[in-house]
């Protein structure tokens, strides 16, 4: 079927208009295809990673050695999904002076990302895990993330410390938390085929 805009569109779950290459702190949570419980497992309040789960939190801790204008915060690697605290820094020009932030693209404007912009960070992330779990599974066509992430901008130092609180708390929440498999009845446990 051929492309159709009417038809064939998606719903930004971003905040309409708001700029995210500003500076600033962002609290992104990012799942895994159908809530696989692919990252290791938790046993009695604890976080567990597994080789994958291990590869999932090199690459977020190499974040800010390849982006100049991310700070990592508060992180943890779940099962099935990571929640972190990601800080946008002031970009700097060759000369220093500071980048003013540019204006949010509207659709008729073109779809390509700002390399400063969230979502290329988190793009970038999800790109180069897929790529090296591509090379440790036979079979790539499953994919290993959902299509798009969670993200909430921090106003505030309350709002910070209480997110804060609530990732390192995510283990210990785990039978709780929405993205456990036994909270999805429909829940199907797919295999990546790893070859170890």
């Amino acid at each position: 079927m051929k492309y159709n805009p009417k038809i064939h569109h998606r719903q930004s779950i971003r905040l309409r208009g708001y700029d995210y290459t500003q500076p600033g702190a962002y609290f992104v949570t990012i799942c895994t295809y159908k809530k696989q419980c692919w990252f290791g497992e938790v046993r009695n309040g604890t976080m567990y990673r597994n080789q994958i789960g291990n590869l999932v939190a090199h690459e977020w801790l190499k974040s800010p050695q390849i982006r100049d204008n991310v700070k990592l915060d508060a992180w943890v690697v779940m099962p099935n999904h990571l929640h972190g605290i990601v800080w946008l820094l002031e970009t700097k020009t060759r000369r220093g002076a500071t980048l003013a932030p540019r204006p949010c693209a509207t659709p008729h404007q073109g779809w390509g990302r700002s390399r400063n912009e969230l979502g290329s960070f988190i793009a970038g992330f999800k790109s180069s895990v897929t790529r090296q779990i591509n090379q440790l599974r036979e079979h790539s066509e499953l994919p290993i993330w959902q299509r798009n992430y969670y993200e909430t901008i921090i106003r505030d130092d309350t709002a910070l410390h209480s997110i804060r609180n609530y990732i390192q708390q995510n283990p210990e929440q785990w039978l709780q938390d929405k993205e456990h498999p036994q909270r999805h009845t429909e829940f199907t446990k797919l295999s990546l085929d790893l070859v170890f």
